[in-house]
This record gives structure tokens, sequence and C-alpha cells, in this order.
């Protein structure tokens, strides 16, 4: 039994259906899945990620690494200060969330002697711009005047990109493979209802990348031109250091496997995931498996160089997370077994270990991370 929505939340859910309605009138009675997307999340003042509603930690609808353990942010901090010390560069933090990471990775900067003369954040969401600053202010106010938010991406940067969990959450078109060839799938609405219909793929550049893929039919996947066209943006803007992305999927030839034939697009709402990306638009996440493949050739398709690929299992213990947790002692209970017991969900195959990924790629002389010291991926992409 799903948690029932509380009658602000089913009558927001309402406007933003209603949004969406008028958006798909307005294209003549029909809009690809990745604009219904874009619209249930980033819509002006209606998106899941542009009102209020809470999102993480147990009274959101999920829970990333970051709200788990500060231990993630301080690992990760120690695996990219090498980077910033041969480069004098920043960070930029893409999506950051609640802000628990960026308190973190500043805080664990600050204990090691390397913190970066800013902290830059780049969100499309005011809402949790707003909600960043407060974390901030409250976990590290002495560091709180290094932190700037960004409206769009630099035109160049030095340092690290950093992104946790951004990809998954970009639109995504489906495509549809059938007899007939591949369609695109898109939404209308029948009666008040909003329904699934397929129709032609009218982008050559999408109709293109469906044909190569080759699927046998039945079958229904994503194709991520976003998360395509937002890391080449990064490889672009990037002269010295290293763009560092954690998420969760997988190499093209494990997306696109047989078995997979219904892709992998979720709605998460409450922590439950969902098949249905029509339930209560607005207060749900929508999210799809990422593309590895897809990220390394649009990265290396603007000069980078294919830096690592491994879980996050591997990534997280080669770059120190067991000793980290071991400065607290296993005598102390209280304290150390829910450390214990996030570090476990973290590295678990079971869990996020295995499923998440982490992929890195950088231009200019940097030196080799750690957590890519064992258990390289590299040759699956």
């Amino acid at each position: 039994m799903l948690p029932a929505p509380s009658p602000d939340a089913l009558a927001h859910s309402r406007r933003v259906a209603a949004h969406i309605a008028r958006l798909i009138d307005t294209a003549g009675g029909w809009i690809p899945f990745s604009r219904y997307m874009d619209a249930a999340l980033y819509a002006p003042g209606l998106g899941y990620y542009a009102a209020g509603s809470a999102k993480f930690g147990a009274a959101g609808d999920f829970v990333t690494a970051p709200e788990l353990t500060p231990l993630f942010g301080r690992t990760l901090a120690r695996a990219i200060a090498p980077v910033l010390s041969a480069t004098g560069g920043e960070v930029l933090e893409l999506g950051a969330g609640s802000g628990r990471l960026a308190a973190d990775v500043l805080a664990e900067l600050e204990r090691m002697g390397a913190l970066p003369a800013r902290y830059a954040i780049l969100d499309v969401s005011a809402d949790l711009a707003r909600r960043q600053r407060r974390t901030l202010e409250h976990a590290v106010p002495q560091l709180a005047d290094r932190v700037v938010w960004l409206d769009a991406l630099p035109a160049s940067f030095t340092g690290v990109v950093l992104g946790n969990e951004v990809l998954d959450a970009l639109p995504v078109e489906l495509v549809h493979w059938t007899d007939a060839g591949p369609l695109q799938r898109g939404v209308a609405v029948r009666g008040d209802a909003l329904v699934w219909e397929d129709r032609p793929i009218a982008d050559p550049a999408l109709a293109v990348r469906a044909a190569a893929l080759d699927l046998t039919p039945p079958y229904l996947s994503e194709i991520h031109p976003a998360a395509d066209a937002l890391v080449a943006s990064l490889g672009d803007s990037l002269r010295h250091g290293m763009v560092l992305l954690i998420d969760y999927g997988f190499p093209a030839r494990e997306f696109y496997h047989p078995q997979r034939h219904m892709g992998t697009l979720r709605a998460h709402y409450r922590h439950h995931a969902l098949d249905d990306p029509f339930y209560l638009p607005g207060l749900c996440d929508l999210t799809a498996h990422v593309d590895f493949s897809a990220v390394a050739k649009s990265g290396m398709a603007t000069g980078c160089t294919l830096a690592g690929y491994s879980s996050q299992a591997g990534f997280l213990l080669n770059s120190g997370l067991t000793e980290l947790l071991m400065e607290t002692s296993p005598a102390d209970a209280a304290v150390y077994l829910p450390q214990a017991n996030a570090v476990q969900r973290l590295v678990s195959p079971a869990e996020m270990g295995e499923l998440f990924k982490v992929i890195a790629l950088s231009k200019g002389e940097v030196p080799a991370l750690a957590g890519f010291a064992r258990g390289s991926r590299l040759h699956v992409l």
C-alpha cells in the first residue's frame, strides 16, 4: 500500500497534470516522453525538483549516499584532493541535492589542508539551492563564504567537477523497437488520463541512434541525449582537471541486454519504486539508469581522456572508506554501528556497491586516482 498524499500534495499534483495536459494540447495532442519528464521534474514552481516537497532522506522519496553517512563525502574529498592540488583549481558540484555532500567534502578538505579557493554549485532548482545554503551554514559556517551558486556552466573550468546521481534524473527519450522499426514513445491525453502513444521518430539523430542499436523487437528502452549533451558540455568547459560522475547504470552491452527489454525507467515515491511514470506527477522522482558507454563516448569526443571506470564499491574502498570508518572505535557501538551499516549499504553488491558506478574524464596532466587502482572496468565500455 502506497502512502496517501496529503490534500495539499494531491492538489499540487493535479496542477502539474493540468500543466502537462496543456503542453500536450499546445503541441497538437502528443509530446515525446522526454518533454513529459522535463515538465514533471523541472517545470518552474511545479516540477518535482522545482517545488518545495521533501525529497531526500527518511522523510522524502529516496536516500542518496551522502544522506547515509558523512564518510561518503569524506572519501570523495580524499579521492579528489590530489587533482585539486595538481591543478590549483576549484570544485564544481552538479545538482547538489540537500547540500550534504558539499558540506562533507568541504569539511574533509579543510581537515586535510586542501581547500579550494571556491566551491561552486550548479543546480536548476532554486528551492534546493535554498536548502543547500541552510545545510552549509549549519554544518560548515566557517566555509560558507567559499561556496557560490551558478546559473550556468562556466565557459572555462579548472579543477574537479563532481556529480552524484545527476545523470539519472535528466530527461530521456523512450524508444519502442517493433517489427515495423523503432518508434518514439510519447504521451497523449485520453479523457482525463495521460496515456502512452507511439509515433514515428521525427528527430534524425535519434532515429540513427535507435537504428544503430539493432534490438530485437518487441523491446522498450531509453536513449539519453540530454545526459550525453551535459557530458559534452562539461568536457568542452574543462580546461585542466577531472569530471567525476557517480550514478547507477551499465555499459551499453548490459544496458541494452535482451533480458532488459522493458527498459530502466522508474518513478520513486516515498521510498517505493514504481513502473508508472504517470503516478502523481510532480510528487514522484523519475529516473532512468545511465548508459556509461555513451557517457564515455561523449566525453572523449570533446578531447577528454577516460581516466577511470569502476563499481562504487571498488572506488570507495580503494579511496580509503574503510580506513575512515575505523577512525571510530567499534567499542563505541552507538556511533560505530550506524556508520558501519551505512558503509555496508554503500559497498554491498546487494545494495549500492555494484549497481552504482564511478566514471572519470580528465584533461591535462592530473594524477591517477587511487579509487581506480584496482578493479578497473574500462575494458567493458
